[in-house]
């Protein structure tokens, strides 16, 4: 037989107790394991004699003291024929609004020493609720937490149906269901998780843009400089280049090593994309590299016309890759060969 309640503090199957919490249970740092007991205790005294004062007031003190720590229980399932049972947990922060801190409770080995199956996926939902706990915040969070909490539900339930001896062909076709939707909520991770790291990347990006927009703002309007200006539309080149791949859906990024790492990486994406259009600036200043334009051109067209090139170089580091190595003679055979700025960019301009 199992229990399952959702959630367990606001079941109305009996009355809360009245006695008063004892000193040293309150002081006591009750584990999810001596919860389990006491449920367990709580649970055989009501099936066989209805509910017995000390049991009951036992399983209160210990509810009640891990509650404290943990915070509310939110979810749970309980194996009533022996010592095993999983819960989660939300503590809530500052009245609610800091984000509140969702745990994942387990004890299972009693349930599952003889089930090896269960206990593999059971562990694979220890695993995913560590990761999301830790990388994943707001709705993702609460939303794979409760995943994994379901799917850690069902498989107790898996061994308590394989100890009342039902049919095991049965039994199987429901684990693989658990295994496809563990599968399923692992999926689920690591869209959620690459998507907040891209929302960070993001803002890594943005941060260091607008700081080089403001720096080359003042400096443009007392002089012009054309490696600054080159600086800028490269910058503004790969903050559009990364937006696009972000909208294809191919761009991926390592999130499991937190927030600071993906927002550091973000700030580096215009820096590069800066430093390869002021080279295709500083080739165009000494001659190496000519630009697309008539001789007879205005300055500020040649201008408009070096922003365009510092933006495409920093849209596609291959493409300004290309460019400047077309400037060494040992890269094509010992030829000099015309510049390529004159073409449009390769058709993978895009890719990184």
């Amino acid at each position: 037989m199992t229990e399952l309640t959702q959630p367990l503090a606001a079941t109305g199957a009996r009355a809360p107790s009245t006695t008063p919490e004892s000193p040293t249970a309150a002081a006591h740092t009750v584990s999810f394991s001596e919860l389990v007991y006491a449920h367990l205790d709580w649970w055989r005294q009501r099936q066989d004699h209805g509910l017995v004062a000390p049991t009951s007031t036992g399983y209160d003190e210990a509810l009640r003291a891990f509650q404290q720590r943990h915070g509310q229980i939110i979810g749970c399932y309980w194996c009533t024929q022996i010592e095993s049972g999983v819960a989660l947990t939300e503590r809530r922060r500052l009245g609610g609004w800091l984000q509140p801190v969702y745990s994942f409770h387990r004890e299972s080995d009693w349930a599952t020493h003889n089930a090896p199956d269960v206990a593999a996926e059971l562990h694979r939902c220890d695993e995913l609720a560590v990761r999301a706990k830790t990388v994943l915040t707001g709705v993702r969070q609460r939303i794979c937490m409760q995943l994994v909490m379901s799917s850690a539900a069902h498989l107790l339930s898996l061994v308590d149906t394989r100890a009342r001896h039902a049919n095991d062909g049965d039994t199987d076709i429901a684990l693989e269901r658990e295994r496809a939707a563990i599968t399923k909520t692992e999926n689920y991770y690591h869209e959620a998780a690459n998507g907040q790291a891209q929302m960070v990347y993001f803002g890594g990006m943005a941060s260091v843009t607008v700081a080089l927009a403001i720096i080359a703002a003042v400096w443009l309007t007392y002089d012009w400089a054309s490696p600054l200006a080159a600086l800028i539309a490269g910058a503004v080149g790969a903050v559009v280049s990364v937006i696009q791949r972000i909208n294809s859906g191919k761009f991926s990024l390592e999130y499991d090593v937190g927030s600071p790492y993906a927002f550091f990486l973000g700030g580096l994406r215009p820096l590069i994309g800066g430093a390869f259009a002021m080279a295709i600036s500083f080739a165009f200043s000494g001659g190496l590299l000519h630009l697309p334009v008539a001789a007879e051109e205005s300055t500020g067209h040649r201008h408009l016309v070096l922003l365009v090139l510092g933006f495409i170089a920093g849209f596609s580091e291959r493409w300004a890759q290309d460019t400047l190595t077309s400037i060494l003679p040992a890269a094509h055979g010992g030829t000099q060969k015309t510049s390529p700025e004159a073409s449009p960019p390769p058709a993978h301009a895009g890719q990184q």
